[in-house]
């Protein structure tokens, strides 16, 4: 069994739900949190020994490089975010490759390594990203998260899902799916985020097992800015977004001491295969 842990590395007012509040125009005047929340998730990890995968966006990357080096120089998988958290079914796909190939080249000049690995921006993944990512030399994508609680996350149409966690979705090129929990058919979002938030622990830990039990791997996710309450407050939101991003903030950190302390954490790149000829 494997416990597998992701970080999508965007900072507060970058994420989805503020966005109607948030211009693009405006994200270098807002006061940035990002390397005091990262730098407390190195810190979580590095007491218990824990590697996860970084999936970071090139516009954070370009202005917090020696972030960018910190996170590598410990350990960590560096992957890709995308540059600017574009929802990818919004883009042309043109528009997709320039942002991508941007972001995926600000990462390995700061890191002098290859990135192999993407998620899309609220998991907004949609069937002809993969070949885009293909040319531009990635070997995995962790975008899909087959639910039924959220209206944002992308589907496939054309490609079929088998039932393993991770699959060999073109030839040397993966899909590593995000976990859900299964009740009579029903596919529950339990990989983490506001859901990590809003379960209690000992009931989001009877359901990682659970998961380990069927599917032999567990894949967490998280943000930096979920560890942290004294963020700015945006309230000129919907309601549905503003329960999604700020409820239960101040028990991230405690939850997530339980999860180091409870499972072995894996960076992504570890279960994927070499390549073949």
């Amino acid at each position: 069994m494997k416990t597998l842990l992701s970080v999508d590395v965007e900072d507060w007012f970058q994420d989805e739900n503020l966005k109607a509040a948030s211009d693009k125009k405006t994200w270098d005047t807002n006061v940035s949190r990002v390397e005091r929340n990262i730098n407390l998730i190195l810190e979580l990890l590095g007491q218990k020994d824990a590697k996860a995968t970084f999936f970071i966006l090139g516009w954070i990357a370009e202005r917090y490089p020696a972030l960018i080096k910190k996170i590598h120089s410990e350990g960590h998988e560096i992957a890709c975010h995308g540059y600017n958290h574009e929802l990818i079914y919004n883009l042309t796909q043109d528009k997709f490759l320039q942002d991508v190939s941007r972001a995926k080249n600000v990462l390995e000049n700061i890191t002098g390594e290859k990135v192999i690995g993407y998620r899309a921006p609220s998991f907004s993944i949609t069937d002809w990203a993969f070949d885009i990512l293909i040319s531009l030399g990635f070997r995995y994508d962790s975008s899909l998260f087959l639910t039924v609680a959220h209206n944002r996350y992308g589907k496939l149409k054309t490609i079929p899902i088998p039932a393993n966690s991770v699959f060999e979705l073109k030839k040397n090129f993966y899909q590593v799916m995000l976990s859900s929990f299964e009740i009579n058919g029903v596919k529950l979002p339990w990989s983490g985020g506001f859901y990590f938030r809003f379960i209690p622990y000992k009931i989001f830990k009877y359901g990682i097992n659970e998961i380990l039990k069927k599917k032999n791997l567990f894949l967490f996710y998280i943000h930096p800015w979920e560890f942290d309450p004294e963020q700015p407050r945006v309230k000129n939101i919907k309601l549905n977004y503003r329960l999604r991003h700020y409820s239960n903030l101040r028990k991230t950190e405690y939850k997530f001491k339980r999860l180091l302390q409870d499972f072995t954490f894996s960076p992504i790149r570890e279960i994927i295969p070499a390549e073949k000829a």
